[in-house]
């Protein structure tokens, strides 16, 4: 099982000042961030895509080029791309570019994203928010064959063998499918054949098991082998010395951000007895020490009926730099041992 950080540069004030960083300062602690990964044995780091003014990671590519000469081994991917706002042409040149720099480390995570602002930035209809992106991904994966691509569709203009370069070092660029709960999106990565990347943000990890399940049935009836059926999930956690510091670490930043979702969404505020739960056996928050945290991610993966990747997003703590390099420690120097060791 790989294990890996994602970050979507979360601008959170300091927990003890209450000043919040400079996007200039932040973008200096998320750097540092991929690099004490990198040291610390991490298998991938992602960024995400937002278009807001409290997370900076408008374009992941360039913040990859950036990391990439400052790594040696880790892989480095976006979580996700906004597809449906963008242009594959676009997008395969800038990652092809990026595995170039990184010498052939670099990965695409493909999604619809979760927020609208993309969409509305760019001109993309919500109306045809699937159409959309159901095109895109098709000429996307069809850049990854051919560097001279024919192809025609319905929201861009068509490509009639103009060349598509540079191309990637490696023969095929890696392209996961991130999803959130929609069965349409986890049959359509399944017949593609495409690894899944599920995004788990509330609730108990076992209620995407039907999911995962129809994604597996789906590759498996299109006759994909079931080792290119990959699951990958993104979920929200947390490592410190103890179950106790690790749950207090994390508080400031998931009340904050949790808050901010819940004015934005019209859903309820953050309360310290909804924050017990999600850190609890049966939540979505996988907090705790490391031997907790190893625990919680084997029975997730039981649950799931195996996965092949683990990707933690702990940037909900990035209001305190320190704790959250040692946490990114703490994930790659104890918790991944305990895994390969069982």
């Amino acid at each position: 099982m790989e294990v890996g950080v994602d970050s979507f540069a979360i601008v959170l004030p300091d927990a003890k000042t209450g000043i919040v960083p400079t996007a200039s300062a932040r973008m200096a602690h998320l750097l540092e961030e991929i690099e004490v990964s990198d040291r610390a044995g991490i298998d991938v780091f992602g960024i995400g895509e937002h278009h807001r003014e409290d997370f900076a990671d408008a374009s992941p590519a360039v913040i990859l080029a950036a990391a990439a000469g400052r790594t040696r081994q880790i892989r480095l991917t976006s979580a996700v791309s906004v597809l449906s706002a963008a242009d594959p042409v676009r997008l395969f040149q800038d990652f092809a570019t990026l595995d170039l720099v990184s010498q052939g480390r670099a990965e695409i995570i493909v999604g619809r994203g979760s927020f609208q602002e993309a969409h509305k930035l760019f001109g993309v209809s919500l109306d045809d928010y699937d159409r959309v992106f159901a095109e895109k991904l098709e000429l996307l994966l069809q850049l990854r064959r051919d560097s001279h691509p024919h192809w025609q569709g319905k929201f861009r203009p068509p490509l009639t063998g103009q060349a598509v370069f540079p191309r990637p070092l490696q023969e095929t660029m890696p392209l996961w499918l991130g999803v959130g709960g929609t069965p349409q999106s986890f049959v359509r990565a399944g017949l593609l054949g495409l690894p899944l990347m599920v995004a788990i943000i509330g609730g108990n990890h076992s209620r995407f098991r039907p999911l995962i399940d129809l994604y597996r049935e789906a590759g498996r009836k299109a006759g994909h082998a079931p080792e290119t059926l990959k699951v990958g999930i993104h979920s929200f956690g947390f490592v410190g010395d103890t179950d106790d510091q690790a749950k207090e670490s994390l508080w400031p930043g998931w009340e904050l951000m949790a808050n901010r979702m819940a004015k934005e969404r019209g859903s309820a505020p953050a309360s310290r007895q909804r924050y017990e739960v999600e850190v609890g056996p049966q939540g979505a928050l996988l907090v705790g020490s490391p031997e907790t945290v190893a625990s919680r991610i084997k029975e997730v993966s039981r649950l799931l009926g195996g996965i092949n990747r683990i990707a933690f997003q702990l940037s909900m703590a990035a209001n305190n730099h320190e704790t959250h390099l040692k946490a990114i420690n703490l994930l790659g120097r104890k918790v991944i041992p305990l895994l390969r060791n069982a």
